[in-house]
């Protein structure tokens, strides 16, 4: 069989070969439906994406927290994945084993979740509500500062030191609310005033 085919005709034959190819390489044809039939749906596509800090040390990279369940319908949400942000400067999407976990930190069911009292002499501890945990400790605050704040050292020079409190500021937070702390706990005097990065 002889097929009188010109240079043209073959350049012509050759694109619609490779044209037909193409298109059935793009889902035009049944074997590509057929594959797209066993793909799973990429599981972070309806979830709620959420960044925030991890709160393990002091070097606080950044997390993204997926979760499922739109709480604008009432629906309780659901964290199921921990991820690093590849957008933080800190660790531009890495994390190390423990932040890796921390969503079986976060799900663990002896976490505490509200505050807890034990009272004098009990033995047990009991859930009391944050306004109260609040008022607790702002109540003890007061009592020692009024009772120990030492105004003026013994040769008259204004010192305004309250030694008798400490203050551990953790270190998985920004600057900004970093300095914020500071601010509040130098003006209330207090000397003993240290981070979680260096126990």
């Amino acid at each position: 069989m002889n097929i009188d085919l010109s240079r043209r005709g073959f350049l012509g034959l050759a694109g619609a070969g490779v044209a037909g190819t193409s298109l059935g390489a793009m889902g035009f044809g049944a074997a590509e439906a057929a594959e797209a039939a066993h793909v799973r749906a990429f599981k972070l596509t309806t979830t709620t994406e959420t960044r925030n800090t991890c709160t393990y040390c002091s070097v606080a990279c950044g997390i993204i927290l997926y979760s499922k369940g739109d709480l604008r319908a009432g629906e309780k949400a659901e964290l199921f994945h921990v991820e690093g942000d590849a957008d933080h400067p800190t660790n531009r999407g890495t994390l190390c084993p423990k932040g890796a976990a921390i969503k079986d930190f976060a799900l663990a069911p002896t976490r505490a979740t509200t505050p807890r009292y034990r009272r004098p002499g009990g033995t047990a501890w009991e859930d009391i509500t944050w306004e109260a945990a609040l008022d607790k400790i702002a109540r003890a605050i007061k009592d020692d500062r009024d009772a120990n704040f030492i105004a003026e050292n013994a040769e008259g020079v204004t010192v305004n030191r309250w030694t008798t409190a400490g203050f551990l500021a953790a270190s998985g937070s920004t600057n900004e609310s970093a300095w914020t702390t500071y601010k509040v706990v130098r003006s209330l005097g207090i000397v003993g005033f240290d981070n979680q990065a260096r126990v």
